[in-house]
């Protein structure tokens, strides 16, 4: 069962890896630009810096290196972009709406995935199998 848990948690962050590389850090100008459009605040700061969030966090899941830390990297990811980038509700046109509407749920959902991974990695301790280290917080 240790391999099924390194598959999951590496295809669930290669999501946050991928996104974090290309759109925040890669072509950071166009993500700013895109932010800027949503009316993100402080969009030169908030793209890079979310991008950080979204590899650093996603590579910890992936490996396990401190897994519980990288599992609330991707929460405080996905709490500061999915409201500010997927405002589903401020949308006039229907199909942007409703884009913006798949894309706030789909957060949502890799929202609750983080949570578990944080969960799992503290009640298991260094029983989770696969991670290259023990998670940085104790039993809670």
């Amino acid at each position: 069962m240790d391999v099924v848990f390194l598959i999951g948690r590496v295809l669930f962050a290669a999501l946050f890896i991928f996104s974090g590389l290309t759109v925040h850090l890669l072509q950071r100008k166009q993500g700013v630009q895109y932010a800027k459009m949503y009316g993100v605040p402080m969009a030169e700061f908030g793209v890079p810096f979310t991008g950080l969030l979204a590899v650093l966090g996603g590579l910890s899941v992936a490996l396990g290196v401190w897994g519980d830390l990288g599992s609330l990297l991707l929460v405080a990811f996905l709490l500061l972009i999915t409201p500010l980038m997927h405002a589903f509700w401020r949308e006039t046109d229907a199909m942007q709406k409703q884009l913006q509407m798949v894309s706030f749920t789909k957060n949502t959902a890799l929202l609750g995935g983080a949570l578990v991974l944080f969960y799992t990695w503290n009640q298991l301790q260094g029983e989770a199998g696969l991670s290259l280290t023990d998670p940085l917080f104790g039993p809670g």
